[in-house]
């Protein structure tokens, strides 16, 4: 597959929306719904609120197809910062009523409690969207408790490229906890959002 097919498949599917084709909305549905549940989801820990969140992600996208610029970054990314921020929000929301009605905790512990869940979700979306090469690197050493020579063994690579692909499957990881504020708009230049973190 050329290496712009992806970006392709991207701008298409966004003329798609744009003429309203409801077949392109069930492609897309298709396609990105079990991401964004499972992100909602790790957020949230809600089936509810996450079933909520993709009815709303999905909605926005059906109603706003040009706020996705092609030229930012994938689909695929876009769609799960969107999915991130309204989950962090609703997150925020639902915890600090909580807080207001039982008096329990404080405003700094659900700050805390928002940005561990924004962090776990973005580690989840940054697993999954790294390489394959790294993912599997990563899996043999960290869940199945494989050395850099046994990974190396596992994948049939050398141990300076096993090494390699552990090193940077923990730099993509390290980010997850770069955003300060979880319902902001994340940096630009980082994995894996709309041009921008997730």
């Amino acid at each position: 597959m050329p290496k712009d097919a992806p970006r392709r498949w991207d701008r298409r599917m966004q003329q798609r929306l744009a003429h309203g084709e409801a077949a392109a909305l069930g492609e897309l549905y298709d396609r990105f719904a079990s991401l964004v549940h499972s992100l909602a989801h790790r957020v949230l820990g809600d089936e509810c609120g996450a079933d909520r969140i993709t009815r709303e992600v999905f909605a926005h996208v059906w109603e706003n197809p040009d706020a996705y610029d092609p030229r930012q970054g994938p689909l695929r990314s876009w769609i799960a910062t969107l999915t991130h921020q309204r989950a962090v929000r609703r997150l925020r929301q639902t915890e600090s009523a909580a807080l207001a009605l039982s008096g329990e905790g404080t405003p700094e512990e659900l700050e805390r409690k928002v940005r561990r869940a924004s962090a776990a979700a973005r580690a989840d979306y940054i697993v999954t969207a790294m390489p394959t090469p790294l993912r599997a690197a990563l899996e043999l050493a960290y869940f199945q408790r494989r050395d850099y020579r046994q990974t190396a063994a596992d994948l049939g690579v050398t141990e300076d490229e096993a090494r390699r692909r552990l090193r940077l499957g923990l730099q993509l990881l390290s980010t997850a906890n770069d955003t300060a504020d979880p319902s902001a708009s994340p940096a630009p230049g980082a994995p894996p959002g709309h041009g921008t973190a997730l």
